[in-house]
């Protein structure tokens, strides 16, 4: 028999051989990341829960089964479906726009369109050096197909893009038919006079407040729809598919505010203009008269393609020339005179005056003034300061007669391709509205503009110094402290109101005097 001390020996070999073998097992897999001696707990539960018939048969597929499990519940084999971009709604609306129906086709066919042939612009843009690119050139023309479809346009062209910190604005330049027009007119004057009941109800109602003495300018009247820096109507929208919104009329104050701040566009129509001045509106207003000085700065076409209308006589040296005819017999100018020669090129949009209109109005003179009294006509003409009317440079004026500004000249000129100068066209750069192009090629010319909206502003810009305050009160003697007087000052005050009052006494007692003898 073994002695006790062997058996205690042995015993203690067991236990560690056991302790590195549970070791052993307990070392985790480097693909799996388990270990043999979890997985064996796992399987022999599983068995003794399960108790199948045959285990010996069936061990590995329960084996593989323990496996399994926790790979399913550590990793998924579905994949997350990658979050939507906003291209793909824009994408959904723009789709609309290559849909055509049987009915469109039969419609195209009897009525000619009022748009232009934008893929032949594309085209010349691009041998001028500017261009949104075909593919965008070809969603926008689709636009303006749906923005003529949806509204009674005479005609309608695609007028630039203005760009924006956040989104940018595509410009649709239209001209409505006859009838709506005055369609329009009549509801803004509706409003106006819904705004001045309005006004009026609320001041009835309140408590009547102190009048200030301030009688501010006049204000200088809109231009009417069609006529002047309203002439045109126009449309915006942010991207090619998504719907058009119309810009309202501008008005003299905006044109003239405008011209003293410079705001960068944000892409939102309802932002507020936060500026000094103040402009009076917001950003859907500052764009449109933006819209309206680069017009009538950069609006040109070769000379000889429009011309006046003879029809009028004498009144053209009377009143400036506000419209225009296209010349049927114009054959068109070589191209490289025209790439030479700034006497070639020529406005044919209104100047926009100092006034805030392209025509000058008296604001001395109010509506309805002519059945005043003869009064009120005598005291007019009395008046040594008349103003005089201001005049702008008349339609159709070259080029060659605009004014530099910063040393700077207003337009540059070039041939597009001097390899190739038969096929080349006349490209127009404007300096002092960075972004406005015009090319010109035998009959066929096209202004358009690329920008962010903004005149030219010289080496650097620095906003306007607010006016200085005005006085609290107006100064005077009646206001104005004086010093205390001295004692002696105060005697000879007193002496002199007393030598007054006894001088006055004797008078009443001598006129006392004479009426008493006339009495008698």
């Amino acid at each position: 028999m073994d002695s006790p001390d062997r058996t205690q020996d042995t015993s203690q070999q067991r236990l560690q051989s056991a302790a590195s073998f549970k070791e052993f097992m307990l070392k985790s897999s480097t693909k799996s990341n388990l270990n043999l001696y979890d997985h064996l707990t796992r399987l022999l539960v599983k068995v003794m829960d399960e108790r199948p018939h045959n285990v010996v048969d069936v061990i590995e597929d329960m084996s593989c089964d323990v496996k399994r499990a926790l790979f399913e519940e550590k990793q998924s084999t579905l994949r997350d479906l990658p979050p939507s971009t906003t291209a793909e709604p824009l994408a959904d609306k723009q789709r609309l726009l290559f849909a055509r129906s049987e009915e469109a086709d039969q419609e195209e066919e009897l009525v000619e369109t009022c748009l232009p042939n934008v893929s032949e612009i594309g085209f010349y843009l691009e041998q001028a050096g500017v261009s949104l690119g075909r593919e965008e050139m070809q969603r926008v023309f689709l636009a303006l197909k749906q923005l003529v479809e949806s509204q009674a346009l005479l005609r309608c062209r695609l007028w630039g893009k203005i760009l924006g910190t956040n989104s940018s604005y595509i410009v649709a330049e239209a001209e409505y038919r006859e009838g709506e027009e005055e369609e329009e007119s009549t509801e803004e004057a509706a409003e106006e006079e819904e705004r001045e009941a309005d006004t009026q109800e609320n001041e009835d109602e309140m408590d009547p407040l102190p009048q200030s003495t301030h009688k501010p300018p006049p204000v200088v009247p809109k231009e009417a729809i069609g006529t002047g820096a309203n002439k045109f109507v126009y449309y915006v929208c942010q991207e090619a598919g998504l719907p058009w919104v119309k810009l309202p009329s501008v008005s003299p104050a905006q044109i003239t505010a405008a011209r003293q701040i410079r705001k960068l566009f944000t892409g939102n129509l309802d932002t507020p203009v936060v500026s000094y001045p103040p402009f009076p509106g917001n950003e859907a207003n500052y764009l449109r008269a933006q819209i309206a000085r680069i017009s009538a700065a950069t609006q040109v076409s070769p000379q000889g393609f429009y011309h006046t209308g003879e029809e009028e006589g004498d009144e053209e040296d009377e009143a400036p020339r506000d419209s225009y005819e296209v010349n049927p017999d114009f054959e068109g100018i070589p191209v490289a005179e025209m790439a030479e020669s700034l006497s070639t090129w020529v406005h044919h949009v209104q100047h926009i005056l100092q006034q805030g209109r392209c025509t000058w109005v008296n604001l001395a003179v109010k509506p309805g003034e002519d059945s005043n009294e003869e009064g009120e006509a005598e005291e007019k003409e009395e008046e040594p300061d008349e103003l005089e009317p201001e005049v702008g440079p008349p339609l159709l004026t070259p080029l060659s007669q605009d004014a530099e500004m910063f040393n700077t000249p207003p337009w540059s000129s070039k041939i597009s391709s001097t390899l190739t100068s038969q096929h080349a066209v006349a490209v127009l750069r404007s300096n002092l509205w960075p972004g406005a192009y015009a090319y010109a090629c035998g009959k066929k010319f096209e202004n358009i503009y690329f920008g962010w909206g903004l005149k030219y502003a010289g080496v650097g810009y620095s906003p306007p110094v607010p006016p200085p305050p005005q006085p609290e009160y107006p100064s005077g003697p009646e206001i104005t402290e004086a010093q205390d007087p001295s004692l002696e000052e105060e005697q000879a005050l007193k002496e002199s109101l007393e030598e007054q009052q006894a001088a006055q006494e004797e008078l009443e007692d001598t006129d006392e005097e004479e009426e008493e003898e006339d009495d008698e």
